[in-house]
C-alpha cells in the first residue's frame, strides 16, 4: 500500500519528465488511490516549486509577482489538500491500534517532505554539473546533493519503518488538518475588510 522506494522513484521520474517537457506533461496514470495522489500531489509541489522562482525573478513587475503570488496560494492549498487527502486514504484503509503511541507526522507529510527533496536534488544535480558554473560552485552543490540525497535516504527509511509499526499496531497517526486561512474569505481580515 505504501512503499517509500516507488514513491521516490515517482518522484524522480516525474520531475525529469517535467522538466524535460517545461511542466507541460499529461501524466495518465493507472497507479492506485495513493500512488495517484502522491503523483497529483508532486505535480503540485513542482508548479509550486516553479511560481516561486518567478516571483524571485529581480526584473518580474508588481503586477507579474502579484499574479505569481496568487498562483502560489492557490497551490500551496492544492499541496495541502492533496497532502491530508493521502492521510485520509489510508486512515480509512486501516485499522489502527488506539493505544499505540502517536506519531507526530503523518505519511502524506512525509511525501511532501520526500517531493520537496526530489526538486531540491534535481535542481542542485544541474548547478552542480552546470557548465558555465565555476569549480567552486560545482564542488559546494556536488557536497549539498550528497546531503540531500542522504536526508532522502533517511527520510524514506522513516516512512517505511512508520508504516511497518502502524501495520504492527505499534504505532499510530491521526489527520492534523493545516486549517489554511489565507484563502478562505471568511477567515481573512484583508479580504472580508474590504467588503
Amino acid at each position: 500500500m505504501l512503499d517509500a522506494l516507488l514513491i521516490t522513484r515517482m518522484q524522480n521520474e516525474m520531475t525529469a519528465a517535467l522538466h524535460a517537457t517545461e511542466g507541460k506533461l499529461e501524466i495518465e496514470t493507472n497507479a492506485d488511490g495513493l500512488m495517484a495522489l502522491a503523483i497529483a500531489q508532486h505535480r503540485s509541489n513542482f508548479e509550486l516549486w516553479h511560481e516561486e522562482d518567478k516571483a524571485r525573478a529581480p526584473d518580474a513587475s508588481d503586477a507579474e509577482i502579484a499574479q505569481v503570488k496568487r498562483a502560489i496560494d492557490a497551490l500551496n492549498q492544492r499541496r495541502n489538500d492533496l497532502v491530508e487527502t493521502m492521510d485520509l486514504w489510508l486512515i480509512d484503509r486501516l485499522e489502527q491500534d488506539a493505544s499505540a503511541p502517536l506519531h507526530s507526522e503523518t505519511p502524506g507529510m512525509m511525501v511532501d517532505r520526500l517531493s520537496i527533496l526530489a526538486l531540491k536534488i534535481y535542481h542542485t544535480r544541474e548547478e552542480a554539473y552546470r557548465i558555465s558554473a565555476t569549480e567552486g560552485h560545482r564542488v559546494r552543490n556536488v557536497e549539498r546533493l550528497a546531503l540531500l540525497e542522504k536526508q532522502r535516504d533517511d527520510l524514506a527509511g522513516c516512512l517505511d519503518a512508520l508504516w511497518a509499526e502502524v501495520l504492527q499496531g505499534r504505532r499510530r497517526f491521526k489527520l492534523y488538518r493545516q486549517m489554511k486561512m489565507y484563502n478562505d474569505p471568511e477567515l481573512n481580515p484583508a479580504v472580508y475588510g474590504r467588503r
